[in-house]
């Protein structure tokens, strides 16, 4: 029979063995290409490595991967008071990606909360500083706004800001009334404009067809007949024929009746 007395001794003897081949396997660390490793020596900063195959000294060396990919921030909605005191809801869109993995981790303790946090209240200072018609009529001027800031405020951290949009400007009930009334207003405004741009034209262009027509008498009595052909065109059995003022100024006045 076996003397299981031995075997504890034989397993201590394995166990350093047992010890060097785990901490040899962990030695070896993968990165994939959008991947780096920061890699810190006795607790200092020693060097970025990556991607590939990456040796990493046990118990005095430690790796931390950061990811290089393009990360999407949907920004929840937020409550914002535009510059003409109108209150909206806003959530935007937000690109970006780590350009520098020793800043994003040295720099700051949680780069995407961090990205995070900063892009709310950008955000929120950004979009109060425009009026309503502004934020609806100008999302790209804002967009490039917002992401011209977040750019410089996060280039310390090693992040790069690529692209910002807002996704929704979510206006109450009543303010979505009262604008369609106000674009009704608008559209009722120009078609009286362009009415009495019409109408102005066309008295400026009868006034040049009177002149014409003043210069020579004959031409007068041509139009004349000109309407009474489109008038018999038309079937009709009544026929208008114009009567000048002057003829009406002429007839003798009749005399006033007695009273009886």
């Amino acid at each position: 029979m076996p003397d299981w007395t031995q075997f504890p001794m034989q397993f201590i003897g394995l166990l350093p063995l047992l010890i060097l081949i785990a901490l040899l396997m962990n030695a070896f660390r993968i990165l994939r290409e959008y991947e780096r490793g920061v890699v810190f020596m006795l607790g200092r900063f020693w060097k970025v490595k990556g991607p590939g195959l990456v040796i990493v000294i046990p118990l005095i060396q430690q790796l931390v991967r950061v990811d290089l990919r393009t990360r999407v921030l949907d920004v929840p909605p937020q409550d914002v008071i535009s510059r003409d005191n109108v209150s909206v809801r806003v959530n935007a869109v937000i690109y970006y990606r780590v350009m520098d993995p020793e800043k994003s981790i040295i720099q700051v303790e949680d780069y995407n909360q961090a990205t995070s946090e900063l892009s709310q209240t950008t955000l929120r200072s950004v979009v109060g500083q425009h009026e309503l018609d502004q934020m609806l009529a100008e999302r790209e001027k804002i967009n490039a706004n917002v992401q011209r800031i977040l750019d410089q405020q996060t280039d310390a951290w090693g992040i790069k800001v690529s692209n910002v949009e807002l996704k929704h400007i979510d206006l109450n009930e009543n303010m979505v009334r009262a604008i369609a009334k106000q674009a009704e207003a608008e559209r009722l405004r120009r078609a009286k404009i362009i009415d009495a741009e019409g109408e102005l034209q066309a008295s400026e262009k009868l006034l040049q067809a009177a002149q014409v027509l003043a210069k020579q008498p004959e031409a007068m009595q041509l139009r004349y007949l000109g309407t009474l052909l489109n008038i018999a065109g038309e079937r009709s059995s009544t026929i208008v024929f114009p009567l000048p003022a002057e003829l009406m100024a002429l007839r003798p006045s009749q005399p006033s009746k007695a009273l009886t």
